[in-house]
């Protein structure tokens, strides 16, 4: 075969033309592009790390903000907790003193009203007394025919209420 007898006087040009390709395309590609592709790398796996290094920095400082926004909200939470507790003492207090002073108005008035109550029961039994008197009076004359005064008749009246 005629192919297999050119390969020995083509095979060394042949290996000449491979070492040549190849060593061009490693100078090309392996000293001239991969660097930069390497070095581009490089860079973004840096601005990636700076990046993500910013977000932990902000991350801890939002952090670190809230949780001094929560103090002073606790803060002026227990403060308007201690204004409410100390209006509702005041008002309490405001509250006991009226209640005070209202109900020593409504004692005097409740012993006024008992005082005039008493007065008014004395007067009625003094006055069903005088009418009872005359009334006895009267039927002791209507039955028995005795003329008796009502002064006379008041002593049993009274006996008999």
């Amino acid at each position: 075969m005629p192919q297999i007898e050119q390969l020995a006087a083509t095979y060394s040009s042949q290996i000449f033309w491979l070492l040549l390709i190849f060593g061009l395309v490693f100078f090309i590609v392996g000293k001239g592009m991969v660097p930069k592709v390497m070095d581009t790398v490089a860079l973004r796996d840096k601005q990636i790390s700076d990046d993500l290094a910013a977000a932990e920095a902000a991350r801890n400082k939002a952090d670190a903000e809230e949780a001094a926004w929560r103090e002073r909200e606790n803060a002026n939470r227990a403060e308007a907790q201690a204004l409410i507790a100390k209006a509702k003492a005041e008002a309490a207090a405001s509250t006991e003193k009226k209640l005070a002073a209202a109900q020593t108005g409504i004692d005097a008035r409740l012993t006024e009203a008992e005082a005039r109550i008493a007065e008014a029961r004395a007067s009625a039994a003094a006055e069903i007394e005088e009418v009872a008197s005359e009334a006895a009076a009267d039927i002791v004359k209507r039955l028995a025919g005795i003329e008796v005064s009502a002064a006379e008749a008041r002593p049993a009246v009274k006996e008999a209420m």
